[in-house]
């Protein structure tokens, strides 16, 4: 049986690293980063130094999840960009460290 879990290798500020994500966010990230004019790695950048805690892999999720939410609650028809990382409160309650 095949994963639904992709890894791909990525570079982020000059170093290369590698994220598992289902094929589901991959595509996801990269509607999103055309939609902004700007590259894969260097929106996965913007990810990894805006992230508050947990792994780049649950962080890009989040990211996904928080502009497809945003753009149906209504930010798509005002022309409004959707934030760049807010993390929903369970989500940013499982992040924080105890």
């Amino acid at each position: 049986m095949k994963s639904p879990v992709i890894k791909r290798s990525i570079v982020i500020a000059g170093h290369k690293t590698s994220v598992s994500l289902e094929d589901a966010f991959w595509k996801g990230l990269k509607e999103i980063a055309v939609s902004r004019d700007t590259t894969l790695s260097d929106l996965v950048a913007e990810i990894d130094t805006g992230r508050p805690h947990g792994n780049l892999s649950s962080a890009i999720r989040l990211f996904v999840l928080d502009h497809y939410r945003a753009r149906t609650n209504g930010h798509a028809e005002t022309g409004a960009q959707a934030p760049m990382m807010v993390v929903p409160a369970a989500a940013s309650q499982a992040l924080r460290p105890e």
